[in-house]
């Protein structure tokens, strides 16, 4: 296929977080393959009232060999249409949008919009959400908006596609596995990483990684903590180490920790992890727990593929289709004694138990699986 000019419009290096990883990981991809690509990034992403974090940015270098352009502002629509005629008069052959989230439907839709007026661009929306996990008012109206402005899409869950299928039918469709992070380096020993992170050699650790949000279910599984404590009448050598940054009030969650009398059994590291940071957690664990209400797919689960770690996860969305029962991992039920019991019997089996089958299971999950059905997307005719 010839070469081509590719523009990914979404999140950015200095912005942080999944989707500016992702979206640097996959323009390299581009441009490892032979193709021109570029981030349109955000000047303003989310108002600073509307940012559930401490901070918006990150703290590290650039990524090296890749053009970030932070133009985008999410709230003022003269600069959409001028971002919009600007990347109009460019004339990319295809541009690739992350839509996440309904707030971001003016915006990218009242660019893509511009852009289609050069009838040459080719315009791929990859759906990490359609239908978010927290409803607010306007979501209905924003995503169909965004979605008419689009010519096909990617999902990378069964659980979006259905979900994109009620707003639009008859549009190019493919569901595309997640690809492994692998810009966070090699795996490193376990007992390398807990020494970095000052975590006993000798305990079992339990990971919940990532924002800290009400639908993760992280409340659920410090209730699975407690009723493991009871069962033994101590805490022992089992630990949780929760990673990740608190997305919302956290005053609830130190109150239940403090209510069920299991702060010895956590270990609370809730400032953001800078990507230098990431293998360290994911290496220190003997397993990852996704305690997750509900789910459509989640970057935890190639992270904890590509550094080889098991996972627990509920029976929710489009992770039991990625974490084989019994095989990479567990499947359990979003309550506190199904997690309980998922966690005994993963340290009754073992790690090495699940490693073989996620060696196996991982090589579906590549980066050139995502960029060739982009390219073929690119070529199909919207009916």
């Amino acid at each position: 296929m010839s070469q081509k000019k590719v523009i990914i419009i979404g999140p950015g290096h200095p912005l942080r977080g999944g989707l500016a990883t992702f979206n640097q990981r996959l323009c390299k991809q581009f441009l490892d393959e032979g193709h021109s690509c570029c981030i349109y990034s955000f000047s303003l992403q989310y108002p600073s009232f509307f940012f559930p974090g401490t901070t918006q940015y990150s703290s590290e270098p650039a990524p090296p060999g890749l053009e970030i352009y932070s133009v985008i502002n999410s709230i003022h629509p003269l600069n959409w249409m001028q971002v919009g005629n600007a990347i109009r008069r460019i004339k990319p052959d295809i541009i690739l949008v992350r839509y996440w989230l309904p707030l971001m439907g003016p915006a990218l839709g009242t660019i893509l919009r511009r852009v289609k007026k050069n009838k040459h661009t080719r315009i791929i929306a990859l759906t990490d959400n359609v239908i978010p996990h927290e409803k607010r008012p306007g979501d209905i109206p924003f995503t169909r908006y965004f979605l008419k402005s689009c010519d096909a899409f990617i999902t990378m869950s069964e659980k979006v596609m259905q979900d994109l299928r009620q707003f639009e039918q008859s549009k190019p469709a493919r569901l595309v596995n997640h690809p492994l992070y692998d810009s966070f380096g090699d795996a490193i020993p376990k007992e390398t990483a807990r020494r970095h992170l000052g975590i006993p050699q000798e305990d079992k650790i339990l990971l919940f990684f990532g924002f800290i949000r009400q639908y993760k279910g992280l409340d659920l599984l410090l209730e699975a903590m407690k009723l493991l404590k009871d069962k033994t009448g101590k805490s022992g050598p089992l630990k949780l180490l929760v990673a990740g940054e608190f997305y919302e009030d956290e005053k609830p969650y130190r109150e239940q920790i403090q209510q069920l009398g299991i702060d010895n059994m956590l270990i609370l590291r809730t400032d953001f992890i800078p990507d230098s940071e990431v293998k360290y957690y994911l290496c220190a664990a003997d397993c990852v727990v996704q305690p997750y209400r509900n789910a459509t797919q989640s970057g935890v689960t190639p992270l904890a593929y590509h550094f080889e770690k098991p996972m627990i996860v509920t029976n929710v969305g489009a992770l039991p289709a990625l974490v084989p029962h019994e095989q990479v991992g567990l499947v359990c039920e979003p309550e506190p004694a199904s997690l309980a019991a998922a966690i005994e019997r993963y340290f009754e089996w073992g790690e090495q138990h699940f490693i073989p089958q996620l060696r196996q299971e991982k090589e579906k999950y590549s980066w050139h699986n995502l960029l060739a059905t982009i390219l073929e997307l690119s070529e199909q005719k919207t009916t």
